[in-house]
């Protein structure tokens, strides 16, 4: 049955101009009224920022003339970065110790676009005798826990600010999960809903809630593994073009096509992603 959508772009536009829907990316609207960010002048923290989708962020803030700071569990890369990009900030800092979130958070009070990139994807079976309870710890606080804790922390100072904008990365996993990575779709799934909730708190306030839902992207995460990956500066156009424009839930790349495909054909979408792509 999958292989029968030969086209199914063509299908999802017609099917929505037959709805009177507007469009693959659809627009979410809040309560609160609040002025377009600036895309320069900012102060951006990123987290994982040493390669990928994190790299490519900080590349194109750089670019826009912002502040950018960015995180990473490696010296050695964040240095070989500092040697390509020399106003870049960087910051050698464990994620899952809050004690280094806190650190953060007291170090950058200047920081206005707070992204949380940071993430990790472990493949295996429960039934795998080796899989330690560690490791799934290790998943759900680098993808889940620490994203949240990093935004409270740093929701003070944000607070401050005339403009300021929490930027969350999570995935098309989030949506439809695949067999061999439980745990990863799990906090993919906890971080979307989670930023949705925030948005809606927040929605009086100057905070601004973005969502990147990633489809595959060519990273140091996905290597040797999937197909009809992206490459992470095709992501960040897309993101700019929505960020711009205050499109708070991002649906990058072949995530357009899920989101229709999850909504009126979930088992196909299922039976897509299941084994992975």
């Amino acid at each position: 049955m999958v292989k029968t959508i030969s086209h199914p772009f063509t299908l999802y536009t017609s099917f929505l101009a037959f709805l009177g829907c507007g469009g693959l990316n659809s627009t979410i609207k809040l309560s609160g009224k609040k002025s377009p960010m600036s895309t320069q002048g900012n102060t951006v923290l990123i987290t994982g920022g040493s390669s990928g989708i994190g790299l490519a962020l900080a590349r194109k803030f750089l670019q826009a003339q912002n502040r950018v700071i960015i995180t990473g569990r490696d010296s050695q890369k964040l240095a070989d970065v500092k040697k390509v990009f020399p106003d870049i900030i960087t910051e050698v800092a464990d994620l899952t110790d809050v004690n280094a979130l806190q650190k953060l958070a007291n170090r950058y009070p200047n920081v206005n676009i707070l992204i949380n990139n940071a993430g990790i994807q472990y493949n295996y079976e429960f039934m795998n005798q080796e899989i330690t309870p560690e490791l799934i710890d290790a998943e759900l606080r680098t993808n889940l826990i620490a994203p949240l804790q990093l935004i409270k922390l740093m929701l003070p100072n944000l607070q401050r600010k005339p403009k300021a904008a929490i930027v969350n990365v999570s995935s098309g996993l989030a949506l439809v999960p695949k067999q061999s990575a439980p745990v990863y779709c799990g906090s993919k799934a906890g971080i979307h809903i989670a930023t949705k909730a925030l948005r809606w708190q927040l929605e009086t306030t100057s905070i601004k809630v973005f969502e990147i839902i990633a489809p595959l992207v060519d990273t140091p995460m996905t290597q040797g593994r999937g197909k009809g990956k992206i490459s992470p500066d095709a992501l960040v156009e897309e993101f700019w073009h929505d960020f711009t424009r205050d499109r708070y839930e991002m649906r990058i790349g072949k995530t357009k096509l899920l989101f229709f495909l999850n909504r009126w054909f979930p088992q196909i979408a299922e039976k897509i992603l299941r084994r992975g792509i």
